[in-house]
């Protein structure tokens, strides 16, 4: 019964080995909680400067753009520095999460395996970036939450076998929310709050008590 005990331990460990050779699995649910909870504060913040429950659809343009067709510098500036301030403060409690977690567990924060799933993530970011400065160009304000939900999604998905199975899963929610404000355009901020804040906080929450409680 010992000998099993010790031949099922050493199968384990093995595994366990092999799982930190081939995946980033310091990532901590922390990060997730916080990136949902800035995310959900940059919604607010828009939503109260656009008056959504008055404004209709057909005003956005009117604010986004001059009578003369020219961008509206200061609509966009808003966006920019709003948008701006939620992604340093996410990257920041991410940055901050990964690295607690991985010295606990002493292990690399840097490596093969950190570079491929950092790659794999850009691609599809790298390349939603672009798609959404195409929307802007062609006037397609409404598109670009449902545009930024689904490339965030899809980049997801592609990290996924380069780190911890569950991060697939909230691809496919994020790709799911993307697709329905795709339909919903005038519900665009709404979706993007539900996909980069609710769903951030609940896969942190899950992730947290799941792998560091």
């Amino acid at each position: 019964m010992n000998k099993q005990n010790e031949q099922l331990e050493a199968l384990t460990e093995i595994r366990s080995m092999m799982e930190r050779s081939s995946r980033f699995i310091s990532l901590s649910g922390l990060s997730g909680v916080f990136a949902g909870i800035f995310a959900l504060i940059g919604a607010a913040v828009a939503y109260k400067y656009l008056y959504m429950d008055s404004v209709p659809l057909a005003e956005y343009y009117k604010r986004a753009f001059n009578s003369s067709d020219e961008p509206n510098i200061s609509f966009f500036a808003f966006f920019v520095i709003n948008g701006g301030c939620v992604l340093i403060a996410s990257l920041t409690a991410a940055i901050f999460f990964t690295v607690r977690k991985a010295k606990q567990k002493g292990q690399s924060i840097w490596d093969a395996t950190a570079r491929r799933v950092l790659i794999n993530l850009f691609i599809p970011l790298a390349t939603g970036g672009l798609f959404c400065l195409v929307l802007l160009f062609h006037r397609q304000l409404t598109l670009i939450p449902s545009a930024t939900l689904i490339f965030y999604g899809l980049a997801l998905l592609n990290a996924s076998k380069y780190t911890l199975n569950d991060i697939r899963y909230l691809g496919i929610s994020e790709i799911v929310i993307g697709l329905i404000a795709s339909v919903y355009m005038v519900y665009g901020l709404l979706f993007w709050a539900i996909g980069f804040g609710l769903l951030h906080i609940i896969y942190g929450t899950v992730m947290y008590y799941k792998y560091e409680k």
